[in-house]
Order: C-alpha cells, then structure tokens, then sequence
C-alpha cells in the first residue's frame, strides 16, 4: 500500500483558509442575480408621476406596489411584469385598466323598396307598405389604460324593433296582348290580391297591403268574394296567421278579419254558398315545421260587415300517421267535401262529423320535418277521384321510403282503383276541368303535372300533361322541351271555354308569371312579366 507523508502541522492552517475561501467564493457564485442583502431603490410610475420605493433586495414589482398601497385589479399590467424581481434603480410603469360595458340604442333606417308591376299604367306609383324605423340594442366593451380610451368593440346586439321597409309599386308596361277571359282571375303579386275581369288587361288591386303569405287564396263562385290568409303581426310560436275576406264587387269596401288563425292547410267556400266558409287550424310550435296540426274542420258564416259564430265540424285528432303535419280537404262542384292526408284519403260527413276512409295509402318517410300529402281532385262528374298514390319500390326496400308515384283513380260506384299514369312523382297535383257536353255524353279532361326525374319528384321540376277522364289522350302541353319545368302547383281550369279557342283554358304560374294555356292546341300565353305572381284563382 502507498503511504502518503503526513501533513505537518504548521502546514495545516494556510490549507484551511484556502478552502474556506475557495466555498465562500462558490456560494457567492450560486446566489441568484438580483438577489443581495440589504435596501434597493426603485421608481415607480402611476398615473403619469413618479413615486420611490425603497424595497429589501429581492423583491418583486408586485412587492414595490404592495408598499405604495396599490392593490392592482385582474386586469392591470405592467412594464416590467408584475412577477419580475427588481434590482436597484430600476424603472417601473404601472397601468390601471378599467373595462367598462355600455348600451346603446340606435335607429334602424328603414329601407326604401320598388316593385314593378305591370297592373299599374306607366309611370304610376302606388305605396303598398309604408316604411318605419327599427330600434336596435349595442353593447360596447370599451378598454381604458390610465383613464384613456384605448379599445371598443361590439359585444352584443339585439333588435329590439325591426324596421319596415317602405314599399312603393311603380307602374309598367306590359309587352303581352291582351287577351278575353271568362269570369274572373284572382291572382297574389308581391304579397298583394289583384283582379283581372273580362280581358288579361283590366285589373285592378283589392288588397294592398303587402302582407298576403299565399297559403289560403279563393275566391266565391259567384265571384263577389275573395278569401285569403295574411301574415299574423304576433310572432310566430304565438300566431302564424290569420283568414279574412274582402267584397270585390264594392271596390270601396274593406277587408273582414274572420277570427279564425292559424290556418294553414285548408279554407275554402262551400259550393252553392258563398258567405259559408269551412277551414282547418293548426296550433303554432316553436319547433319545425312550425305548427302541430288539429286536423279538424270549422265553418263559419259571414256577411258583409259582419261575421258568426264559428261551428266545428271535425273535432281535433290525431289526424292518423304524420298527422301532426295536418289534413287537406278539396270540394267537389255539389258540395261534397274530400279529405285527404299522409296515410290515406276519404269523404267527409259534414252532417254526422266524422269521416268515411276510402282508400289506405302508404304514407312517405320524408325523414324530415315535413310530411307528404296526396294531391287529390274530384271529377267534373263527381263518379271518380283522382289521387296521388305512393307506389310500392321496384326492390326491397322499405315501402314507405320508396321514390314511386302514379297518378290513380277510384271509381266510387264500385270503390275500385286504378292507375291512369305511372311514375308522375309526388306533386302530381290532379285537377279536373268543368263538366262539356261533347254529343251524347258528358265530358272532361283531368291535368296534372309530370315530374322530370321521377325518382328525384321532391326536387325535379315539372311539365303540365292533360288527358281525358279515362286516361286516353294523354299529351304534354307546358312548357316546351326546350325550356325549365314548373314548380309545384295545382293548374287552374277556366269556368267556361275562352271564344275562338280549340279546348278549355288552365292558368298556371311559372318563372313567377301568369300563363294562360289552350288544353286543345297546347297553345300558351304569357300574361305578366314580373316575375311576382305566386298564386291564382280562376271563377
């Protein structure tokens, strides 16, 4: 083993204070910087002055505050941050931010809007809505840094009033001839009733007041009256609409509120009685589609200047499968009333109050939120119904989601059906024209509308067909090949044959205008050009 000389001892204190002096020196090395003992001068900048702080070695700008009796708020800062440890002679800059929130209310200007319609002479305007202000909330979130604005945003706003725009109808000149109409056409532009009498160029409007939403709009076989649903002034999850009428045969009258909401679906006169009026309600929902169905039926008789009690026919039902979207009705030209609904069709016994089903129908699963109905017209005869059926799939597929539509009848001597065109789609919409004595036998034609891509009938668009009450005959006569199809819509037959014409006359709306089209030549006539009219009635 190595032997090592010992130290000596008068060695032994020098090599002590080396090492003594060599730990000191390490530990003075480790110390954290700013840190020392003793007292550290700071200034301290609040609020454009100057203020000094004498602190102990190691503390924080958060410290140097605390001593000047400065509690910062959350959203205080500083320079340097609040965590930063301070040397002597540091420079710190305090900021006091305040954030405060403020409302306003503003003025909503109303917009000034121009309707071109060619039911007024050139150059005629007509104020069809009178125009008023909106009110509108902002909340502000504004920022200030030692008392000085230095940010403001919008944090909110709500409409507390919306504006109405000002609307104002000015006249144009129609570019189509006029042409001679039997009885009357009643037709819905911009949200406002119009008439023509006589010829496609005498019209006048009877209801200006731009409100109309289109989902009732009749008129009296005697022509004297008009039926129509308006937009209700509540909103909507309290009161969808309302019904009212007004005489067309006094252009000085003014419309009558029936007091009869919520109608949706149906509302039309009775045949043979033009001051009685059945109809059905809905109740309103927030949720879509907006409404939960009744599925009953009330009449209500009215009068000039005065309107009776409301009588129910059909107490509210369930209204069968998907009833909570609702039932429709149609009228033959006796006085008999047709029901017809998601997962079938009947007759009404207005006297007993109930209904006699017909025929079962597999309703469509629209897995949406709304629900198919039949489209369905009586026979000018009053033997035969024609009706959209839901026909079954080509595979094995569920039935209700199958994209197959015919266009059937039933024959109600015999209850027996049949189908008069297959594949139509699901707007079919049947209408059947007046009874024509034709030789030695009544006759009629039935129109309905042919979808383009019959798998695809809930989007296609639509040509308008016409065919004789037994099927034969059967021809596209709306529009040409070569142009788009129609929206969805029920064709409306004229009450008589037009002078010097080859067949019966149907108006229909298309690209938004009115359409007169011959059923014998296939001959069509364009009436309007605004681009307005979204429904007609024809009497």
């Amino acid at each position: 083993m190595t032997q090592f000389p010992p130290i000596n001892s008068s060695r032994k204190l020098p090599v002590l204070f080396l090492i003594f002096t060599f730990l000191l020196a390490m530990t003075a090395a480790c110390q954290l910087p700013g840190l020392s003992h003793g007292k550290i001068n700071v200034t301290i900048q609040v609020n454009g002055s100057e203020r000094q702080a004498t602190l102990e070695a190691g503390s924080t700008v958060a410290d140097a505050l605390s001593q000047l009796g400065i509690t910062p708020d959350k959203l205080d800062k500083s320079t340097p941050p609040m965590y930063t440890v301070l040397t002597d002679g540091d420079r710190v800059e305090y900021i006091h931010v305040e954030e405060v929130f403020k409302t306003e209310e503003v003025v909503i200007p109303y917009e000034q809007q121009f309707v071109r319609n060619e039911s007024l002479p050139e150059g005629e305007t007509r104020l069809i809505q009178s125009g008023s202000n909106g009110l509108e909330e902002i909340t502000y979130r504004i920022v200030s840094e030692n008392g000085e604005e230095v940010s403001k945003s919008i944090v909110k706003t709500i409409i507390l009033v919306e504006s109405i725009p000002e609307i104002l109808m000015v006249g144009a000149q129609s570019s189509f001839a006029p042409i001679p109409i039997p009885g009357t056409i009643a037709y819905l532009a911009g949200g406002n009733a119009w008439l023509m009498t006589g010829t496609t160029a005498n019209r006048r409007i009877i209801v200006s007041s731009g409100d109309l939403d289109g989902r009732i709009f009749s008129l009296s076989y005697d022509r004297k009256w008009l039926l129509f649903s308006r937009k209700s002034t509540k909103s909507p999850d309290q009161e969808i609409n309302t019904l009212w009428v007004i005489n067309i045969a006094n252009e000085f009258t003014k419309p009558q509120d029936l007091k009869a909401p919520n109608v949706v679906h149906f509302a039309d006169f009775k045949p043979g009685n033009n001051t009685e009026i059945y109809y059905s309600t809905v109740e309103p929902r927030a949720q879509a589609p907006g409404w939960q169905a009744n599925n009953d039926l009330q009449k209500v008789i009215f009068g000039l200047g005065w309107v009776g009690d409301h009588k129910k026919i059909l107490d509210p039902n369930s209204g069968g499968v998907y009833g909570w979207w609702g039932t429709n009705f149609a009228w033959s030209q006796n006085g008999r009333l047709a029901y017809t609904r998601p997962d079938g069709f009947g007759i009404v016994d207005i006297d007993g109050g109930y209904l006699k089903p017909l025929l079962e129908i597999t309703p469509l699963q629209t897995q949406s939120d709304w629900a198919w109905i039949p489209g369905l017209t009586w026979g000018a005869d009053e033997q035969s119904i024609y009706f959209v059926s839901h026909a079954p799939p080509s595979n094995l597929i569920n039935q209700e989601v199958s994209p197959n539509f015919d266009l059937c009848a039933t024959l109600l001597a015999n209850n027996t059906t049949i189908t008069m065109s297959e594949q139509t789609g699901m707007f079919a919409y049947p209408a059947a024209s007046a009874l024509r004595l034709g030789g030695k036998e009544n006759y009629y034609q039935v129109a309905y509308l042919q979808a383009i891509f019959p798998i695809q009938s809930e989007t296609s668009r639509y040509r308008l067909f016409v065919m004789d009450r037994d099927g034969s005959d059967r021809r596209v006569i709306f529009p040409p090949d070569d142009t788009p199809g129609m929206e969805p819509q029920r064709p409306v037959w004229a009450p008589d044959p037009i002078d010097g014409q080859n067949g019966d006359f149907m108006a229909v709306t298309y690209q938004g205008n009115l359409w007169l089209i011959d059923s014998g030549s296939g001959q069509s006539f364009q009436i309007t050009g605004d681009g307005l009219i979204s429904r007609i009635d024809w009497k």
